[in-house]
């Protein structure tokens, strides 16, 4: 059985994903800040306490997963934040500090800390949940007016680079960037124009994919340019 590990599931797309790929036999790890306040009733959904902007946490998650599976054959990194809506003459440099310490940081410190998990499992996945703001081709064809923020954009930008170099280092590990596009969740108040299932369409296809090629970013509509 399928073991992953989705990080910020607490609501939205981490929580719908968990939940989708439960329905289909996988057993979800549900990374959330608080366990306690989830509202996860179907048996193959585990809530697990983790902050991905916390070493302490990350341990612990490590440990606990460790533990009851001894190995983890995917990792999805979606926890993110949007920060300000700032123009980004008006952004300084603590708000972007603080979205990239949790959109960029934050992956790296769980990919980091569950490598050795991913290591054991006889096919490992590594999931990066990114953004098409996140493109410097589709920002260029116009998509920043929709955007023009500074620190969203950017640090989805970063995480694509950081997941190139995994999947160019890691040639064990099936690395695979999802864009879910402008999903009606929380996280936008509710403005965009996709579904749920649209939204994580893409992400469900990368947990359950093992063939690969590792290093592509793509959405439900297909590949993603960078």
């Amino acid at each position: 059985m399928t073991t992953a590990l989705i990080t910020g599931a607490s609501r939205g797309i981490g929580a719908h994903a968990a939940r989708r790929l439960a329905a289909q036999g996988v057993t979800v790890l549900a990374g959330v800040r608080n366990p306690d306040t989830t509202s996860f009733t179907e048996e193959t959904i585990h809530p697990i306490a983790l902050d991905v902007a916390d070493d302490a946490s990350v341990a612990a998650a490590v440990k606990e997963v460790e533990a009851s599976f001894g190995a983890l054959d995917v990792l999805v990194n979606n926890a993110g934040i949007a920060g300000s809506e700032a123009a980004p003459a008006d952004t300084g440099p603590d708000e972007v500090r603080q979205v990239f310490e949790t959109n960029v940081v934050g992956p790296v410190r769980v990919t980091h800390a569950f490598l050795p998990l991913l290591r054991a499992a006889q096919r490992p996945r590594l999931v990066m949940v990114s953004s098409q703001l996140g493109s410097l081709t589709l920002m260029d064809d116009g998509r920043w007016q929709n955007w023009p923020h500074l620190a969203y954009p950017s640090s989805k930008a970063a995480l694509n680079m950081t997941a190139v170099m995994y999947a160019k280092t890691l040639p064990e590990v099936l690395v695979s960037v999802v864009n879910p596009g402008f999903t009606a969740t929380d996280f936008n108040g509710h403005r965009g124009h996709q579904t749920l299932d649209e939204g994580t369409e893409a992400l469900v296809a990368a947990v359950l994919d093992t063939a690969g090629p590792s290093g592509r970013s793509f959405s439900r509509e297909g590949v993603t340019p960078w």
